[in-house]
């Protein structure tokens, strides 16, 4: 692909997002860094929609050698991944249970031009805002952490209606804008500070540490060991 083919397709690609995508904050990369080099995420999105929308499964090598046309040093090309997820473009990545392409893991393909990346969120970062409609909209009005949706009957106690209600990512810290997820009233009850979570409503690591003696007594002794080795044995009250 000639300097003449991206950017074709570059403008193409532009044309959708200006007319479908960006409304939905999907993020369009610049063609062009500061040096007037072609821009790795353009590249890679231009490759991508070769023959759109007739577009072809394309493998993480294939992509990488492309880009080492243009950057000698890439050892291992990301782009793709980044995309979808984190700038809204619906690029089906193989191995990750996608609904609408059957593709093997290690390989992408652009699936539409015309809508974002599903559950991509919208309008203000969560991390920009304190709104709690705002925030809920981002979620799709769903639990982040199991899924149910608000005034829906909840996933796993099917006579109840979901009340979507503000939850901590940190009980440590203020309910306050980038600290703000909405999770069940089931949810939020269950373990409302024994957790962090991130922006998936996923449990990353433990609020409360004296959570730790509810353990059973195989996990308390790993932990044990691992701390023991992490501070060499010394006594945590010295």
């Amino acid at each position: 692909m000639n300097k003449k083919d991206i950017e074709k397709l570059y403008k193409i690609i532009s044309e959708f997002h200006n007319k479908y995508l960006k409304q939905y904050a999907v993020k369009l990369p610049r063609l062009f860094d500061k040096d007037g080099n072609y821009t790795k995420d353009a590249l890679v999105l231009c490759y991508l929609a070769i023959g759109y929308p007739n577009t072809k499964i394309v493998s993480k090598e294939e992509l990488t050698k492309f880009i080492k046309s243009f950057y000698p040093d890439t050892n291992d090309v990301q782009q793709a991944r980044h995309l979808g997820a984190q700038s809204g473009w619906w690029i089906v990545a193989g191995g990750r249970d996608n609904i609408v392409l059957n593709i093997k893991r290690g390989e992408y393909q652009l699936y539409t031009l015309e809508q974002p990346y599903p559950n991509f969120t919208k309008g203000h970062r969560i991390e920009d805002t304190d709104d709690f409609e705002q925030i809920k909209a981002n979620y799709n009005f769903r639990c982040a952490t199991c899924g149910s949706q608000e005034g829906k009957p909840h996933y796993h106690w099917t006579g109840t209606k979901t009340i979507l209600q503000k939850s901590h990512k940190d009980p440590n810290k203020p309910l306050i804008s980038g600290n703000i997820i909405p999770q069940c009233q089931k949810c939020n009850r269950a373990d409302r500070n024994r957790w962090v979570y991130d922006d998936k409503g996923r449990v990353i690591k433990l609020a409360d540490a004296s959570f730790v003696r509810s353990f059973d007594a195989d996990v308390k002794e790993k932990i044990y060991k691992i701390l023991y080795n992490e501070y060499k044995g010394k006594n945590p009250n010295e």
